[in-house]
């Protein structure tokens, strides 16, 4: 039996969130799995509909941590674990490493959540946090040199790229939905991430305000919510984009694939927003697995999920110039078709039936 403890999990939204859950269910293959995670609204719903066992832990955030850790050590105890996954140090700290010494334990990091200043109350806890662990995981090389710069110099940290959920088929109500918003729209630009300051969205539109007198017809789709929602939506009425801009704050899974599949680039180029960095970027590799090419940000791990001049470009997110020729570069000679076939092919690494193999090697 396999054991996950997460604060990030399905029906939450986010990149650690689909990693944690695919790790789960690509796991099944191997034996049962139980999984102990935050409840969030509509939890009980998603648990009905999964193969996982999973359990909730509700109440207020400084009394959960303490009883999802008292939950995990008594089921150690109690059952013959093959492995525990921790996705964040947070779930590790408060485990003993008596419990630990039960089983093999994997710690997953990512790049914002250990990014604290060295020497920091933040720092050191994570770095004992992390030395409990039989494995680190870095989802990239970028997060795995991040976390020996911050002072974590144990040798057991490894690289695994997050696997990829998708390509799963689009319904005809999918089609039927992006085929409505896009219309007859080229070059169709797609974004999907929270709105906040690190995934650069005001800088993509103040690109596709430059874009316009050459391609009269485009058309922009975000979708997600998050804290810039208020700032993105005035900056595109002032750069009057009400036509060629659709922010979707919630969408149905069938709806978001819907939009990838119809796109034509995936853009998100994200920069360096006070300690936040991207580690990876799983949706570049969703996009991907739909054939679509990305514009990443040049500061992260995002050169993992984006191979550059192969399946898309990397740029500077905070340099209006590199990203307006970067579009240019990949709308030229219709070279996002050919971008978006050799993402394709790249997008089948990251199977989870691939990616799961790596663990199961570690264990």
């Amino acid at each position: 039996m396999f054991l996950i403890s997460t604060r990030n999990f399905p029906p939450d939204v986010g990149g650690i969130q689909n990693l944690m859950e695919g790790l789960s269910n690509a796991l099944l293959n191997h034996g049962p799995v139980k999984v102990f995670a935050d409840s969030f609204e509509n939890s009980e719903n998603y648990d009905l509909n999964s193969k996982l066992d999973i359990q909730r832990i509700s109440g207020f955030k400084i009394f959960k941590k303490y009883r999802k850790a008292n939950l995990v050590k008594e089921f150690i105890k109690d059952n013959d674990i093959r492995a525990v996954f921790f996705d964040h140090w947070k779930s590790l700290e408060n485990i003993e490493l008596s419990t630990l010494d039960r089983t093999k334990s994997f710690c997953l990091i990512h790049s914002k959540e250990i990014n604290h200043p060295i020497e920091s109350s933040l720092n050191k806890r994570m770095i004992s946090a992390l030395n409990k662990a039989n494995f680190i995981i870095a989802n990239s090389d970028f997060t795995k040199n991040l976390a020996t710069k911050l002072g974590y110099k144990n040798k057991n940290i490894k690289v695994i790229n997050p696997g990829c959920n998708y390509p799963i088929q689009v319904n005809e109500e999918g089609k039927k939905f992006a085929e409505n918003i896009f219309t007859d729209a080229f070059p169709k630009l797609i974004t999907v991430s929270r709105l906040d300051g690190r995934k650069s969205h005001k800088n993509v539109l103040m690109t596709i305000k430059n874009l316009l007198p050459k391609f009269p017809k485009l058309k922009y789709v975000s979708i997600g919510d998050g804290d810039e929602k208020s700032n993105l939506e005035k900056l595109s009425k002032e750069l009057g984009l009400i036509d060629q801009v659709r922010f979707i704050y919630k969408s149905t899974e069938q709806e978001k694939i819907g939009l990838l599949e119809k796109s034509d680039i995936f853009i998100m180029p994200s920069v360096i927003y006070k300690k936040s960095v991207e580690g990876f970027g799983i949706t570049f590799i969703e996009a991907a697995s739909y054939g679509k090419p990305s514009i990443a940000g040049k500061f992260g791990g995002e050169a993992d999920a984006v191979l550059e001049g192969k399946t898309g470009y990397l740029c500077d997110g905070n340099d209006l110039n590199n990203l307006y020729e970067t579009l240019l570069k990949i709308l030229d000679n219709d070279n996002y078709k050919k971008l978006g076939a050799n993402a394709l092919e790249f997008s089948k690494n990251f199977s989870w039936n691939k990616i799961i193999k790596k663990y199961i090697e570690l264990i």
